[in-house]
């Protein structure tokens, strides 16, 4: 008989010993050892990751090199799991050893829940100005939400009737899930309760710039999927994002043309991005209170990630057009086991 009532799927990619400190916080989630099972998934790891979780007796999937994709990820995992329940986890990842608990008396109210997911924080916030300011993005109010994130403990039976992840998808392959489980009347709830630390790693702005590349591109994907169907997914945040990223982008090429006649256009551009950022940093500043810095760092982050969003969604607009597949767009650092 399977008296299983959790799996635990992870997913990674030469995670190295970020991977070990996941496999470790899940050995020591409360009062699941014996009712729980550990699947890991790994996306053709060079370091030796799969080695490394089978010494934490993880059954382990390696993928072949063929599209790789965290929602494929996922489905090989979430489909090799027997319990009713599935806690998917980045390998990059530290589990709260409360959370699953927490996370399954969520689910047993209602039904109609089918995913449940808590706060997600940067484990080293202070590492670098990016980990600072990113670890903001991870804020959400508690409550029903369209959207989940990569962390996340969802009803098998609801994955089943969707029939998962769409493994196609480089990026936004969570939000996309949740719009076909919200179409068939399920509820995707974000709980006030402490979930995951995740290692951002993130020290240069080349990580930083190919991250909202990323974003951009699923803005994109998305759009484009659904733009002629009675619920457009990120219709709206596109179109915006188009209108701000050429602003940013001409407007910044103005001002450095004219520095040989006047500093005038970039002077007001500066100013101009000031004024907005500190507007943004009001708005946000239930995010992180009493913080003006890091807020005004957020409100200028907020601003000019618009620039390579944009240029995410003029990508994958370029490779759709050639005829060509899309591309992983990796931004994190392998680690050293």
């Amino acid at each position: 008989m399977n008296d299983l009532l959790l799996s635990i799927v992870i997913i990674g990619r030469n995670e190295g010993a970020r991977l070990e400190r996941c496999l470790e916080s899940v050995a020591l989630a409360s009062g699941f050892s014996e009712r729980a099972e550990i699947i890991y998934v790994d996306s053709a790891s060079s370091d030796g990751s799969p080695d490394a979780a089978r010494a934490f007796h993880a059954q382990v999937i390696v993928l072949d090199r063929q599209k790789l994709t965290a929602a494929r990820g996922r489905n090989e995992g979430w489909r090799r799991a027997r319990a009713p329940y599935i806690l998917f986890l980045d390998g990059d990842t530290i589990l709260n050893a409360e959370f699953p608990r927490v996370a399954l008396r969520a689910l047993a109210l209602d039904e109609r829940i089918a995913a449940v997911w808590g706060h997600r924080r940067e484990i080293h916030p202070g590492r670098s100005v990016y980990n600072r300011v990113l670890d903001l993005d991870w804020i959400y109010a508690p409550g029903d939400t369209e959207f989940c994130g990569g962390d996340v403990m969802m009803r098998r039976s609801a994955l089943e009737k969707v029939d998962g992840f769409d493994s196609t998808l480089i990026a936004g392959e969570e939000p996309e899930l949740c719009r076909r489980l919200r179409h068939r009347g399920y509820r995707i709830l974000h709980i006030d309760a402490p979930m995951t630390l995740h290692d951002l790693d993130m020290t240069r702005f080349g990580q930083y710039w190919k991250r909202a590349l990323r974003a951009g591109h699923a803005y994109a994907e998305m759009t484009s999927r659904f733009r002629d169907t009675p619920d457009p997914m990120w219709l709206q945040e596109s179109r915006n994002n188009i209108v701000r990223g050429v602003f940013w982008i001409a407007s910044l090429l103005i001002g450095v043309l004219s520095l040989g006649l006047s500093r005038v256009p970039l002077a007001l551009w500066l100013v101009l991005l000031a004024g907005l950022s500190c507007r943004s940093a009001w708005k946000a500043q239930w995010k992180a209170p009493r913080q003006p810095t890091l807020l005004l760092l957020y409100g200028v982050h907020s601003h000019l990630q618009q620039i390579p969003i944009f240029l995410g969604q003029l990508l994958f607009h370029s490779r759709r057009k050639a005829g060509g597949h899309s591309a992983l767009i990796e931004y994190k650092r392998s680690a050293g086991l």
